[in-house]
């Protein structure tokens, strides 16, 4: 059954206030235990993971072509005017709808989990970009080092496509917290370690990427299981972070797929 739509006029609302804040506060939604989806792509995104809203929000001019499927997908639905909608998104060019979803809740490390390990990365375009790595190729946890990029972020969300809906991430690590992995740490190099081509890697494993300037920090080097680098024969001194990423997380997926052909 679908809720009926609650009109809401002004910008100065309760709920209105507290979708501007998850739209524009990099931090909000670890007060609030939500985040904003803004547009079509991310609100599908989640569904398309079998998760629910808890609210979805229209603007006045989208609702008339609003998407049943979107529109039924939450308890509640809100109508704003377009300027209340517009003041919300955090983007120049406002969507005609959003929804407002729970966090996961998310206790610790999974100790055998195929893992991604953040240290420090400071972009969120590159932290999106790993995610939707990461869940592309089959790892399913994200463990964030303290000092990486709000994982929940507007920018970080927007960038992830939707990679966040399919991962379990955990954020604010300290080094230590690593220990509780059962798995082997394979940490990226740009001047020791194994050659990733030629490797043999394990499965599943943590994939450990660095700070984009000062790459992976001694705390983590100290943990290492294996040290890999990336053969570069164009003469690059190193790769951004992203692309690093997504070349080794690959490399591990095409080694899945060659034993189960084998």
């Amino acid at each position: 059954m679908t809720a009926t739509p609650q009109d809401i006029q002004s910008r100065d609302n309760p709920l209105v206030k507290e979708l501007r804040a998850l739209a524009q506060d990099n931090t909000a939604y670890r007060q609030r235990g939500r985040v904003w989806l803004d547009g079509d792509h991310l609100c599908r995104a989640l569904l398309a993971r079998g998760q629910r809203p808890s609210i979805a929000v229209f603007s006045a001019s989208g609702w008339p072509r609003a998407d049943a499927e979107l529109v039924a997908a939450a308890p509640r639905v809100v109508r704003l005017p377009d300027a209340v909608m517009a003041s919300v998104s955090g983007l120049e060019s406002p969507p005609a709808m959003g929804f407002v979803a729970d966090l996961p809740d998310v206790a610790g490390l999974l100790p055998d989990a195929p893992t991604v390990v953040l240290d420090r990365l400071q972009d969120a375009g590159n932290v999106g970009s790993v995610l939707r790595s990461a869940a592309a190729f089959g790892f399913t946890q994200v463990a964030a080092l303290k000092g990486t990029a709000a994982l929940w972020s507007p920018k970080v969300l927007r960038a992830g496509m939707g990679a966040h809906f399919a991962l379990r991430l955990v954020e604010g690590l300290v080094p230590e917290a690593l220990s509780s992995l059962s798995v082997p740490l394979l940490v990226t190099s740009s001047h020791q370690g194994d050659w990733l081509h030629q490797a043999t890697l394990p499965w599943p494993c943590a994939w450990v990427m660095g700070h984009e300037g000062q790459g992976v920090g001694e705390a983590l080097m100290a943990r290492a299981s294996r040290f890999v680098r990336i053969a570069q024969p164009g003469g690059e001194e190193s790769l951004n972070v992203a692309a690093a990423a997504a070349i080794c997380l690959h490399a591990s997926a095409a080694g899945r797929f060659k034993d189960a052909c084998d």
